[in-house]
């Protein structure tokens, strides 16, 4: 099912998609598509798998120490393919998240063609604006796949315009300026965000970093189309053996999805 019509079965229910990221390489590679089958299984809508990447400059701590053990254990580019394949079999949505420099480098009309064929639904693309993203938007039309591009609180109304008429699928609402994170509170200009974001002719509006706690994904899937969560699913793949991780990891997506889904 395509991102946004996942999207809209939630919102039909009135309920929020819930959106979980995992790092793809981490703990390995075999251990990254097991942590994000169970993702799936206990209730992700869509699942982000992130490329690791050597000049992380929007993640937080735990992200950053998970990507960079799935670069010292060897990952490569094409391993994000191959995981996007055997995850997509699940049946769940699968968005790669990644910088734009390793899509430039493969080519970007190939990686486009590469994760089209693994069965991926496009690519969210944190530090690429709409103004630069000519390239990709051209292989992203031809291969039928979502483009996500970032808003934030201090992006002016004319860029909201924009980023919404460039992006497909949804827009990723940064709850907060900063990298990535756990935190005790989400900031207030979220909410006004996601508004603001919507009146620019935005679709979709889904909402992350910072999230991490059942009742802040309720919290913000009152007004938002989607729940984003990612360094509280790492943290628990950090803190663990293999198999307690996993397991942590899946008492904790469960109740994650419950407070997106209401």
């Amino acid at each position: 099912m395509s991102t946004a019509n996942v999207i809209d079965a939630r919102r039909a229910a009135g309920q929020a998609a819930f959106i979980g990221y995992l790092p793809v390489g981490f703990p390995d590679f075999d251990g990254s598509v097991r942590a994000a089958r169970e993702l799936a299984a206990a209730g992700a809508d869509i699942i982000e798998l992130g490329l690791p990447y050597s000049d992380p400059t929007m993640d937080g701590g735990t992200i950053q120490v998970a990507a960079q053990r799935a670069l010292d254990g060897g990952f490569r580019v094409d391993d994000v393919f191959r995981a996007v394949e055997q995850v997509a079999l699940t049946g769940v949505t699968v968005l790669v998240m990644t910088y734009y420099n390793p899509v430039f480098k493969r080519g970007v009309d190939r990686f486009a063609a590469d994760l089209a064929q693994a069965g991926g639904a496009g690519l969210i693309t944190p530090d690429l604006i709409p103004d630069e993203a000519g390239d990709w938007t051209a292989a992203a039309e031809s291969y039928d796949l979502d483009r996500v591009f970032l808003v934030a609180p201090s992006s002016r109304d004319d860029r909201l315009a924009r980023t919404a008429a460039a992006s497909r699928g949804f827009v990723y609402a940064a709850s907060t300026m900063g990298v990535t994170g756990e935190r005790t509170t989400l900031d207030h200009r979220a909410r006004q965000l996601v508004s603001r974001t919507r009146a620019a002719g935005a679709e979709r509006v889904c909402v992350g970093i910072g999230v991490s706690t059942p009742t802040q994904a309720r919290d913000v899937a009152s007004y938002a189309d989607g729940v984003i969560v990612g360094s509280a699913l790492v943290r628990c793949l950090l803190d663990s053996d293999r198999d307690a991780g996993v397991k942590a990891l899946r008492e904790t997506a469960e109740s994650l999805a419950a407070g997106a889904h209401g």
